[in-house]
């Protein structure tokens, strides 16, 4: 198992986990977090934290990981029933080139409706690389996912 530090003094997250720093918890497990997030581009954002401090899913153990995704989908289904969207967005991002604002792994949860105008991933229609990109791509991940082990 990789070995993270429980909390880290200077982050938010981890303070809201240890009690230090309010939070509106939606509820909780022994390995997440689940709260509203204080910004609210939409009613119903959300976001889901791990107790244990981990920056990005980089360095998420597998454990934690579908402890996440479990709450992610039990607090979504409760948006959904809450707030009636038209559709749901989850996003998680990481490093500075991505977004990530805090340097905790934390999944948003935001409810959509129809042009809304938020989180629009591609200014325009992406190209279609031809199908040997494509199939260059495909060989490098499964060459680098066949020597790596995710484990607990």
């Amino acid at each position: 198992m990789a070995h993270h530090d429980p909390v880290q003094a200077d982050c938010l997250f981890c303070a809201m986990v240890a009690g230090e720093v309010a939070a509106r918890i939606i509820t909780e497990d022994d390995l997440t977090l689940a709260l509203v997030d204080p910004r609210q581009p939409r009613r119903g954002h959300c976001l889901v934290v791990p107790k244990t401090h981990v920056e990005t899913v980089f360095e998420l153990d597998a454990t934690t990981g579908g402890a996440v995704m479990a709450t992610v989908v039990q607090v979504a289904r409760a948006v959904r029933v809450a707030f009636q969207p038209e559709g749901l967005s989850l996003w998680q991002s990481n490093g500075a080139a991505a977004g990530q604002e805090i340097p905790h792994f934390h999944l948003h949860i935001l409810p959509r409706w129809i042009d809304d105008g938020l989180l629009r991933i591609y200014p325009s229609r992406p190209p279609t690389p031809a199908g040997s990109e494509l199939d260059e791509q495909l060989g490098e991940i499964r060459s680098v996912l066949a020597a790596l082990t995710i484990t607990d």
